[in-house]
């Protein structure tokens, strides 16, 4: 665990129990006493997360929360007020998150661990393009199409869906019940045979020069590879 967390409070007693808190579970800690010093800090720490009081001195909480917009930066917000119109202005602002003082550490630790898990799905989703070349074969998640030399091929739903699990994720292993589980939702003893079935489709439809993509481990399952092997020679 390397996550960065800036704090952002006015007391200081509230950051040196907080700041105490998260050093224990293993992430880095920043304070700034000030919505001015936070966005100074933000700049030069570049955390992961902010947990930013609204009402601080110099510039607020609320004005901060709008000069972070865009920065990709997980934000909770602390109040002492209990007003729905606060919060709600809060996440309009941009927060991800609203805890009211006072409030137990253990929640405050729970909800970081659940917004650095949303963040962290988010930031893979946007790293995984849809989009896989290899020589000629091209496949579009969003557009759910599998070519080669921008021939369409005719690929079923569950065929495409195992297809761009296997080469998305090249040289990870799949057991058949990891895949059962994965692509058809399905969690039992028997019946893996349905992935070798779907797993001879796929390969005979990408043909003789695409096929080996797709790779037998012998006693456990399947993985995608990600460049052509050579024939020959």
């Amino acid at each position: 665990m390397n996550e960065k967390i800036l704090l952002v409070d006015d007391e200081k007693s509230i950051l040196d129990v907080v700041t105490y808190a998260l050093k224990k579970e293993g992430y880095f800690v920043e304070r700034a006493y000030d919505g001015r010093e936070a966005l100074d800090k933000v700049e030069v720490y570049k955390p992961h997360i902010v947990v930013l009081d609204l009402m601080l001195p110099v510039i607020n909480g609320y004005d901060v929360c709008k000069r972070l917009e865009g920065k990709n930066i997980g934000i909770i917000m602390l109040t002492a007020k209990e007003d729905i119109v606060d919060k709600i202005l809060g996440l309009e602002l941009g927060a991800d998150d609203y805890m009211t003082k006072p409030f137990d550490i253990r929640e405050l630790i729970a909800r970081i661990k659940s917004l650095i898990r949303r963040l962290d799905k988010t930031i893979d989703e946007e790293k995984d393009s849809g989009v896989i070349n290899i020589g000629d074969l091209n496949i579009n998640k969003k557009k759910r199409t599998v070519s080669i030399k921008n021939s369409l091929l005719e690929f079923t739903p569950m065929e495409f869906d195992l297809l761009y699990l296997l080469l998305s994720n090249s040289g990870t292993v799949y057991s058949r019940e990891q895949i059962l589980n994965i692509i058809w939702n399905m969690d039992y003893a028997g019946g893996t045979r349905t992935v070798d079935t779907h797993i001879q489709r796929i390969r005979k439809k990408l043909g003789n020069n695409y096929q080996d993509l797709i790779q037998t481990v012998y006693g456990i399952g399947y993985k995608g590879v990600d460049e052509l092997i050579e024939n020959g020679n």
